[in-house]
């Protein structure tokens, strides 16, 4: 009975011991193969700051056709890439199909009408989008233009003939609901009666489909150019086109040049300092274009 009691005793401190063994083994296991997955992601971090890295010299080596003063230049300057400045987001989209830029910061509303297929650059494409913004108009500062255009964009929102307009030129996704506004007219110095008593509503534009372009007649047409029509027509005038130098904008309009800055304006903080300017009426974003192949 003693011997068998002692082999059992025996047989039990050998399992204890096998089951420690067993245990210790695991917890090394774990151990190891917790050590193996940080490692593995150490290494993967280390992998993505290089691709980063790589991928901010790349962009570095580039250089992006951007318009004078637009928010393309400004996006491309906060980023710190170096750019090729052109007169026109038109010229900015050239400058890369002839092979002169290796990219083009431009509107994306702009990009969707002139690149891509059946457009005027098919062999160009949309990269990144650096920037989400609004669009407004410019009328002088303090002036009561402002105001009216406001009134008139509430009421054609209300009826339908805002969208309508926004549909023919393929921008009704990007417009932004307008409430109900009232005229309310300055006391002195009024821009509205400046307006009415010359006869003409004159707007700063440029080429730039598909807000303010040409049909094949010559006559300008596009979203911000029918709209304003509609504004002219509300004041009893005629609406006068004038291409301007977009870096001037802010001196053309105080110069009184000009009425209204309407060209797919970006309310940038400059902007809004240096003019008195409606609500947004439709957003937009800075894009980069690419050659497609």
């Amino acid at each position: 009975m003693k011997k068998k009691l002692a082999l059992m005793m025996a047989l039990s401190l050998t399992m204890c011991t096998l089951l420690t063994g067993c245990g210790k083994g695991a917890d090394e296991t774990a151990q190891t193969a917790a050590e193996t997955t940080e490692a593995a992601a150490d290494e993967t971090a280390e992998a993505e700051e290089t691709t980063e890295a790589a991928d901010e010299t790349a962009n570095a080596d580039l250089v992006y056709a951007v318009e004078a003063g637009s928010a393309g230049e400004a996006a491309a300057n906060d980023n710190g890439f170096k750019t090729n400045v052109v007169a026109s987001q038109a010229d900015a989209l050239m400058e890369v199909a002839s092979g002169t830029s290796d990219a083009a910061i431009i509107d994306l509303l702009m990009a969707g009408a002139m690149i891509g297929e059946g457009t005027s650059y098919p062999n160009l494409t949309l990269s990144d989008e650096l920037t989400t913004e609004e669009y407004g108009v410019g009328c002088r500062k303090g002036s009561d233009l402002a105001s009216y255009i406001n009134s008139v964009f509430a009421e054609s929102y209300a009826d339908g003939s805002m969208l309508e307009t926004a549909t023919t030129y393929g921008v009704q996704e990007a417009l932004v609901a307008q409430d109900a506004v009232e005229f309310t007219a300055s006391e002195t110095d009024s821009d509205v009666a400046y307006i009415q008593d010359k006869g003409t509503l004159i707007v700063g534009i440029t080429d730039f489909a598909p807000m303010d372009y040409k049909d094949d007649n010559g006559e300008w047409i596009g979203f911000d150019a029918d709209m304003a029509r509609l504004v002219a027509e509300k004041l009893g005038v005629e609406a006068q086109f004038v291409e301007i130098d977009w870096d001037n904008k802010i001196m053309e309009l105080d110069s009184k040049n000009i009425d209204v800055v309407w060209n797919g304006m970006t309310l940038t903080q400059e902007v809004t300092e240096a003019m008195e300017c409606t609500n947004a009426y439709c957003n937009n974003a800075q894009v980069i274009v690419v050659p497609a192949n």
